[in-house]
């Protein structure tokens, strides 16, 4: 820290982790270096099979490729260092650095709220438009959405940095993993009132508002699945959209759990539980979820490996 004119100016910070718990600190260790390199082969090998196998160039495995591409770039913005800080007594992380994965981490995520409702959108026009499904979503319809997704999120992240207060003094002291939004702004000095509202607008736009689409979607798809006779038809509907259900549910419930929760001027163990569920597990269920529940992802895995199930 540095003095300027008897103010008290925050150059670096500290990350605490699990200090506390040095027993605790090294067993997670293990389980999030184990989650961290499940993460990047099961969503880097989701990747490349969308890519290579043209049997998943489709609309749902286009957003698909984007959602893991995604879940890379936003595990690896954090758990790097969650890692350093498990094997180290005392982790300094310079202002900078603290900034930068912040406004990555939150400018990813945000994308990944956004990325979730153009997939229900997907499913939506699948099943309650099959007809008109290849013309909807042309694949030049769906390289915009994509582009929009990438656009949008980065301009909910935009708005709160530019909005946001520059100054912390005082305390340096990070009680996290890692550089959490939600922690750093706790040592904030001075007025922070417009920066709130900002920052509760951009994360009403960014969780609530793509979650309530999502949800509206997906009760237009059920009546629409209801409307279905054969019990064949039904499940095949209901399977297309389980996988994503499922992702939607874990994913919105941790982020909202961490994001939508009283203020606090303090950062429990809880806490710091939540978030490494938000930044880590998560990303790390996507590919696991989408490989086990469907088929065509299991044909792919098949035929990339050479196995009996390599014929489509």
């Amino acid at each position: 820290m540095m003095s300027n004119n008897s103010e008290i100016v925050v150059t670096e910070f500290i990350l605490l982790g699990l200090s506390n718990h040095p027993v605790a600190q090294a067993i997670f260790f293990w389980i999030i270096l184990a989650v961290y390199l499940i993460n990047l082969l099961g969503n880097g090998l989701m990747v490349i099979l969308i890519i290579t196998d043209s049997h998943l160039h489709t609309p749902m495995y286009f957003f698909l490729s984007n959602l893991s591409f995604l879940d890379i770039c936003f595990t690896s913005s954090s758990l790097p260092q969650v890692l350093v800080t498990f094997t180290t007594e005392r982790t300094t992380i310079s202002f900078v650095a603290c900034m930068a994965q912040i406004h990555i981490s939150l400018y990813l995520g945000t994308t990944e709220c956004v990325l979730l409702a153009v997939m229900a959108y997907d499913r939506f026009v699948a099943i309650c438009s099959p007809l008109h499904y290849t013309v909807i979503m042309s694949w030049r319809v769906c390289v915009q959405m994509a582009i929009g997704t990438w656009g949008t999120g980065f301009i909910l992240t935009l708005i709160p940095t530019v909005i946001g207060p520059k100054r912390f003094c005082g305390s340096n002291v990070i009680n996290h993993f890692t550089c959490e939004a939600q922690t750093v702004g706790k040592l904030i000095c001075g007025d922070t009132h417009l920066s709130d509202i900002v920052s509760f607008i951009s994360g009403v736009l960014a969780l609530i508002v793509p979650f309530t689409f999502i949800l509206v979607t997906y009760l237009r798809i059920g009546l629409a699945v209801w409307r279905i006779r054969s019990n064949q038809g039904r499940s095949k509907a209901l399977s297309t959209c389980s996988s994503h259900l499922a992702v939607v549910g874990i994913f919105y419930g941790s982020a909202m759990a961490m994001y939508l929760q009283p203020k606090s001027k303090y950062t429990s163990d809880r806490d710091k539980m939540v978030s490494l569920l938000y930044g880590a597990v998560t990303p790390m269920l996507n590919p696991l979820i989408y490989s086990l529940r469907n088929k065509d992802v299991k044909r792919a895995l098949q035929k990339l490996f050479g196995g009996k199930g390599s014929a489509y």
